[in-house]
């Protein structure tokens, strides 16, 4: 049995995960931990990685989660990245959101704005039906503002340019939030946006299982 452990989206959980069946695995969704007040990633991936008691586990990081993967990689002797909608190195994050990080313009944004669902925002996440809008307000709804605030921050000042040898990439060609020509992916999603865990799921899962 491969043991698994996950890692969601910016302060989401397994809901993002709930058509996936995961067979032959035994799967652990790490949860999110508070932030320290101005954290960096890397020692955020330190206290994360304490959640793993496996060696040489397989870490699958969704968005934001596989940016932590990345950092755990650092720390812990890993047999596999499996990265869905993420990015690997500050390159493959949008110059634009790069720059807007730098300067801090988020800072100034009111918390509410950065948790309000609406059609830019599924826009934004590549979702089209009432049911997956329904999740997606929900989850907003759910994440800790304070994480939201440090998450956004800390993605937006990555500085990581070490891409370890054992991930696997997986992305959308439709992802509106990292853009698919800005990363290096083994498989892409035809299709897929940033919510494609939801609504492609059964494809990712293939991919997944052809390579555990």
């Amino acid at each position: 049995m491969k043991e698994v452990y996950v890692l969601s989206g910016l302060g989401v959980d397994h809901r993002v995960f709930e058509h996936f069946r995961f067979e032959n695995m035994r799967v652990t969704f790490l949860a999110w931990v508070l932030p320290v007040k101005h954290e960096s990633l890397a020692a955020y991936a330190k206290r994360m990685a304490q959640q793993i008691t496996t060696a040489h586990p397989i870490l699958i990081g969704l968005s934001f989660g596989g940016m932590v993967a990345i950092e755990i990689a650092k720390i812990l002797a890993v047999q596999k990245i499996i990265c869905i909608a993420s990015a690997k190195e500050k390159a493959e994050i949008p110059l634009l959101f790069r720059l807007l990080g730098r300067l801090k313009v988020h800072t100034l944004l009111p918390t509410a704005c950065l948790k309000r669902s609406n059609s830019l925002t599924y826009w934004f996440f590549g979702v089209h039906t009432q049911e997956d809008k329904k999740l997606l307000k929900a989850i907003l709804d759910d994440t800790d503002p304070v994480f939201l605030r440090w998450a956004i921050d800390a993605i937006l000042t990555w500085n990581n340019t070490t891409i370890p040898s054992n991930v696997l990439h997986i992305h959308g060609d439709r992802d509106r939030l990292l853009p698919h020509r800005l990363v290096t992916v083994d498989y892409s999603i035809v299709g897929g946006g940033h919510f494609m865990t939801v609504n492609k799921a059964s494809q990712i899962e293939a991919i997944i299982s052809a390579h555990l």
